[in-house]
């Protein structure tokens, strides 16, 4: 049993967060408890996931376990060392040893190199600062939307080494103290530099059924060759203890990225609890063209930055969308390098090295190909000049691994243009809400937003069992797309004749309307004959030429067509959109 805080022979107060319980992990057993370092990687096979206040925690401490990891196996050094770990029921029997080696600077509390923290921070007044300044569920100026009322007073040791993690990983921008020392320092302040680093990306894991299987997966063998090692590599408790400055330097390789020290911190406490906090900016770090460095995240390229750099190809991450589901993006996610790339062109998008790391397992056989995995996306969306965090980006997609196979591209491309078709067909549910609402003369984008979110919720589950069951029992990905189509038109088809049943007596009157095409009437009925045309031209396979009954197999859940259903035929009707 580890000592209780200031039981030390110097009687100096401690928190050793490798043998102290500070990380939250739900069991396979459904219980949640708090583990130290040491006991999250012994039970790591009997861990579910690690728990956070906030997704973007859970995410800020997988990676520095990740960094653990990586420097305590000093791997994998490649494919075939990452084998016989996945293989090992005792693969992380190590890290204990290498926990102990390092014991000294996983202190919480240690006076002259606490973790994550530089000793002696201050101001020139010595300020001491509020709690809220590393708890980030407690939004700045919003304490009625927290549950911590009405501030932050004091927090355990347990709860303040997470928000420590935190706050390199996610913290805001905006104004900050200077501190003392930190040539950065006009006025007393540090002007904005930006977001915390892991703040700045749309943050990509995969995970598996347990811990265990989530560590290794993300787990990079140093061979990889989309991605960048160095033999210098280190987490930040192998390097000197961080001073108030900022460091101008490129990252050595992943372990120095997942602890990246881009914030300066210093805790205060009373030797139970900590009480106060001083923040100050870090090591800076630009993200452009970051792809080979950092694994957790897509990118894309940025033409603008390309003609204001006179550089090509010029690549930044690609941030998440919270309005908009991980199912709907499946493209960032198992589109090939090469499926984005025109002739010589270099890609305009990029798929998160950690998937193509994956990628790699599966197409080598390291996998097999009916392992499933959950493509898991995080990130904090920032507002007012990245000063506060508006939203967190918590989301997951279930897939087969095969869809990242290098050689068998057939079930990604289904998968994805499967997705494409839910896109149209959701568009074409837009544009009848637009055109009932011109036909009305009334006001047409609160329609057209509301109706696009009905058929992106229609839609959004039985996508999602349509891909576990894409590549089951030598299922044709060919025809099961035509199944999905025809899930899509019968869910799809509905909600539009309900848009056109309340449309109201204006609609259904009419009036003339004026667009690209020229003048015309537009009512209620035209607007749904336009409707089913757009529908037949995006879901082709919904609409069979012959006059048969299709008959296809039936999408796993309660939102399934019934075998034999027939399915109507296509409308011909005279619609500027369709025919162009």
């Amino acid at each position: 049993m580890s000592e209780p805080i200031g039981s030390s022979t110097d009687d100096v107060a401690c928190f050793d967060l490798t043998s102290r319980p500070w990380i939250e992990v739900l069991g396979l057993d459904g219980v949640q408890r708090e583990l130290s370092l040491r006991e999250v990687f012994v039970r790591a096979a009997e861990v579910r996931r690690i728990v956070g206040e906030l997704p973007t925690q859970e995410f800020a401490l997988l990676r520095l376990l990740l960094a653990v990891a990586h420097d305590a196996l000093d791997g994998p050094r490649d494919i075939e060392h990452w084998a016989d770990l996945w293989s090992d029921a005792e693969c992380f029997a190590g890290v204990g040893a290498y926990l102990d080696e390092h014991r000294e600077r996983f202190d919480l509390l240690h006076p002259t190199a606490p973790f994550f923290q530089t000793a002696q921070l201050r101001t020139a007044k010595d300020e001491v600062f509020s709690l809220a300044r590393i708890v980030a569920d407690v939004p700045n100026g919003e304490p009625f939307f927290s549950s911590r009322m009405p501030i932050v007073q004091r927090l355990t040791f347990a709860e303040a080494a997470r928000w420590v993690v935190h706050a390199h990983a996610f913290d805001t921008s905006g104004i900050k103290s200077g501190a003392v020392g930190d040539g950065r320092v006009k006025g007393g302040k540090v002007y904005p530099l930006g977001t915390g680093w892991v703040g700045s990306l749309g943050g990509v894991f995969v995970e598996g059924d347990t811990l265990r299987e989530t560590l290794l997966l993300n787990l990079v063998a140093a061979d990889t060759d989309t991605m960048e090692f160095t033999s210098g590599d280190r987490p930040a408790w192998r390097r000197e203890p961080c001073g108030p400055g900022g460091s101008e330097r490129t990252p050595t390789g992943v372990r120095d990225l997942y602890t990246w020290q881009s914030r300066r911190v210093r805790l205060h406490h009373d030797g139970s609890s900590v009480h106060g906090v001083v923040l100050g900016y870090g090591d800076p770090l630009a993200s452009r063209n970051a792809h080979r460095r950092e694994p957790m995240t897509a990118w894309r390229r940025s033409l603008a930055q390309e003609k204001k750099l006179g550089q090509s190809p010029v690549y930044l991450p690609r941030e998440h969308d919270p309005a908009r589901s991980a199912w709907r993006g499946i493209a960032s996610l198992v589109a090939d390098r090469a499926e984005n790339t025109q002739g010589a062109e270099a890609a305009a998008y990029l798929r998160p090295g950690i998937l193509e790391w994956v990628a790699r397992l599966v197409t080598e056989g390291e996998l097999p190909r009916g392992f499933l995995i959950r493509a898991r996306i995080v990130g904090a969306v920032y507002g007012t000049q990245q000063s506060v965090i508006d939203e967190v980006v918590d989301d997951r997609l279930v897939m087969p691994v095969v869809l990242l196979h290098r050689q068998e591209r057939t079930c990604a491309r289904q998968a994805i243009d499967a997705a494409e078709d839910a896109e149209l067909a959701v568009r074409a549910l837009g544009d009848l809400a637009t055109d009932l609402a011109r036909a009305a003369g009334s006001e047409e984008q609160g329609p057209r937003s509301v109706a696009r979110e009905l058929g992106f919720a229609a839609l959004e589950g039985p996508y999602r069992a349509w891909l576990l069951a894409l590549t089951q029992d030598g299922r044709d990905p060919f025809a099961w797309r035509r199944v999905w189509q025809c899930e899509v038109r019968r869910l799809i088809s509905p909600l539009g004749s309900r848009l056109i049943a309340q449309a109201g007596d204006a609609a259904w009157q009419g009036r003339t309307v004026t667009d690209n095409k020229g003048t015309q009437w537009l009512n209620a009925g035209l607007a749904d004959k336009w409707f089913r045309g757009r529908l037949a031209r995006v879901l082709p396979g919904a609409y069979p030429r012959d006059t048969t009954p299709e008959r296809s197999p039936a999408l796993p859940g309660p939102a399934s067509p019934q075998a034999g259903e027939q399915v109507e035929h296509a409308v011909s009707v005279t619609d500027p959109k369709v025919s162009a």
